[in-house]
């Protein structure tokens, strides 16, 4: 067996020779030009779940890179031609940071590891251990020397002062390990000493004192980000560390962008919704379920919730989106003895949220329902053809909710919709088209950005000329308004038919966990879950997903359920997370815009029409007539214009960043990096 010491000694030796051949074009470069840096990432993949997190997070922020699968028989050898070259008579070097699975998945004496340590010398390119364990070779201790290694679950890691200070100062300080079974072991690891070179940036208990988890190893003239526990891209402390992986990768310079976004969507706003009853297991008034005598009556806001809604909007620093159907509204008011407070004060309170069109009375927009069967079917007229409603009477349910808010005051965009259910769009198995009437309904009242159920349709996509905008729904039924409403309907759904419930979990391993036990329904709302769909929630705006979430005007009401969710999210996130890295609230067409010029990000890099460099100080960004690019910089970066110099971008997380394009009379963008 040949020793790590040994591995090292030959590979650094090899390195050496490497070295020689790239130092030499690269000195004498130097003197008459800088170095060209691509701004695209080496991945070596083995398979494991760190490589793939952290590919996952290169793909999803918008970075390119290029993936080397080690598993592969005719995968390139990673040689100093694979590495770099020259363009124009400038040394070149394609990649700009480098992830290895660990510190040398190659194996002992590889001259591939050898030319990789050679190239990130010469051009001084930093690499990500992705997972490997705390020894010597990595800058740290063995864990028997004050460490620890095992399992990490609830471990309370905590950002060092060098963290702070370096690439993760957009964190709060503290980084829990997630532990959300005790019956699972969730992370496993090692917690190590640091040695001479090495600055730990993530520390935990280990020993009588603490030790690193996550620091940087310089050595030899290279920096190594070292990772000593493993991890999956939807664990939370990933999630909270993989922007200052990125930043310390690339230096804080590369394509691509990333935001922690979350908007919450009210639907059926001044409508009743039905209640769930607890002796049928259903919603009487729904399809399928029959009336129930002397059950409690529909869940409606009251002005008392409009006053709470508002009251706790300014506490929290976070803005609700109001999804409204007047003409529920106006029949429930005619059906009360013509008043309305809760109308009134919504109102009244008008310019505090964002509204948005949900149509006038909420009807099913799609095919005309046959309800005679359960579950429903589309009609058919006499010659077997579906019956859709009508491009006017679509049009009339848009365009009469637009002209009642106008007579209101109350303002909001036009391009915006959220149709009844989602309705209109393709519903499967009944309906597994748009309703054909659909496009051209949103064309007449310019509707352009249509809401979609992420549930059913994750990405975007067209609808005439408009757009979808995928949306959360959230585990907050729209048929409860109480605690104990909601924990009898999650019983339902979740325990299997032996304990009282549908079994529906039982049918559907794959996607549904049956509950071990049912919940207590006085107290199983707040005790599992709110917690547990809090931590959806948190992990959606973790993960640089725009998406929208949507609950319903009934879970504002009564026990207000929807709150102690809300609060959960938006106060562990203000822990988690530095004042430098607000929540990004924004509108649905926003939102619509940002997985636009996504889509077209990235295809312009499937198809290689991105070029993206860096020299010295000076950014170059290529991209298609059309396309514009996200870049993340430095502070103090500035974008040069045909005459002078601007600030670059919108300062997020420590740095700066947007959307960025060629102004006016030029054809590439143009940065100027700070001193």
């Amino acid at each position: 067996m040949v020793s790590k010491n040994r591995m090292n000694r030959v590979a650094a030796a090899t390195a050496a020779a490497v070295l020689m051949s790239l130092a030499v074009p690269a000195a004498t470069a130097q003197a008459a030009a800088l170095p060209r840096v691509d701004l695209k990432v080496l991945v070596v993949d083995d398979g494991g779940s760190s490589v793939e997190a952290l590919t996952a997070e290169l793909r999803s922020t918008g970075v390119p890179f290029t993936r080397v699968d080690l598993g592969s028989p005719g995968r390139p050898v990673i040689d100093a031609g694979f590495l770099s070259d020259t363009l124009d008579g400038r040394p070149r070097a394609k990649y700009q940071g480098v992830v290895l699975p660990n510190e040398n998945p190659f194996g002992a004496g590889s001259a591939e590891m050898a030319a990789l340590a050679a190239y990130e010398s010469a051009y001084g390119i930093r690499q990500v251990d992705a997972y490997t364990w705390a020894h010597p070779e990595v800058g740290l201790e063995y864990t028997d020397n004050g460490g620890y290694t095992g399992v990490l679950d609830g471990t309370p890691a905590t950002v060092t002062e060098a963290g702070r200070t370096g690439p993760f100062g957009y964190l709060g300080g503290q980084v829990t390990f997630e532990d959300n079974s005790p019956l699972v072991m969730e992370s496993y690891g090692s917690i190590g000493k640091p040695r001479a070179g090495y600055t730990s940036y993530l520390d935990a208990p280990a020993g009588a004192g603490r030790a690193s988890l996550l620091g940087e190893y310089t050595h030899d003239g290279r920096s190594e980000l070292v990772v000593t526990f493993g991890y999956n891209q939807n664990q939370q402390q990933f999630r909270l560390l993989a922007r200052g992986i990125v930043e310390w990768l690339t230096q804080g310079v590369h394509l691509g962008q990333s935001r922690n976004y979350f908007a919450v969507h009210v639907d059926d706003v001044f409508a009743p919704d039905g209640r769930w009853s607890k002796e049928l297991n259903c919603t009487p008034g729904d399809y399928g379920c029959p009336e129930e005598e002397g059950a409690a009556g529909a869940i409606r806001m009251t002005a008392a919730d409009a006053v709470y809604a508002a009251q706790w909007q300014q506490s929290h620093g976070f803005t609700l989106d109001m999804v409204f159907n007047a003409g529920s509204g106006e029949e429930w008011k005619t059906e009360n003895g013509g008043t309305d407070a809760l109308t009134a004060q919504l109102i009244a309170d008008r310019a505090r949220y964002r509204w948005i069109n949900h149509t006038y009375t909420h009807p099913f927009l799609g095919c005309v329902q046959d309800t005679t069967t359960v579950p429903w079917t589309c009609a058919k007229n006499a010659q077997s053809a579906v019956t859709w409603m009508s491009r006017a009477e679509i049009s009339a349910q848009i365009r009469d909710n637009v002209v009642w808010a106008a007579s209101k005051g109350i303002t909001l965009d036009r391009t915006e919709l959220v149709t009844g259910e989602h309705s209109g769009l393709r519903t499967l198995p009944q309906q597994p088209q748009d309703n054909p009437n659909l496009a051209g309904a949103l064309a007449d009242n310019g509707v352009t950005w249509i809401a979609s159920d992420n549930s059913r349709e994750t990405a975007q996509r067209p609808v005439g000329a408009a757009l979808t905008v995928p949306r959360h729904p959230m585990n907050v039924y729209y048929n409860t308004g109480t605690r104990t409403e909601m924990a009898d309907e999650y019983n339902w759904i979740y325990t299997s038919r032996a304990d009282g419930g549908s079994g529906a979990c039982e049918d559907n391993p794959a996607t549904t966990t049956c509950l071990p036990a049912p919940l207590d329904v006085t107290t199983g709302f707040l005790e599992h879950i709110a917690p547990a769909e809090a931590r959806t929630a948190l992990r959606h705006v973790l993960s640089n997903d725009p998406r929208p979430h949507y609950v319903h005007q009934s879970n504002l009401a009564e026990d207000r359920i929807l709150y102690p969710v809300l609060d959960q999210v938006l106060t562990t996130y203000r822990t988690l997370y530095a004042p430098s890295t607000p929540i990004v609230n924004q509108s649905q067409k926003d939102t619509g815009t940002e997985f636009t010029r996504r889509d077209a990000w990235d295809k312009a890099l499937a198809e290689g029409k991105v070029t993206a460099y860096r020299i010295g100080k000076d950014v170059t960004v290529k991209a298609p007539s059309g396309v514009v690019a996200p870049v993340t910089a430095p502070t103090g970066t500035k974008k040069q214009h045909l005459l002078g110099t601007t600030d670059f971008g919108t300062a997020y997380a420590g740095t700066r960043s947007t959307w960025t394009a060629p102004e006016l009379l030029q054809s590439a963008v143009t940065l100027k990096l700070p001193s």
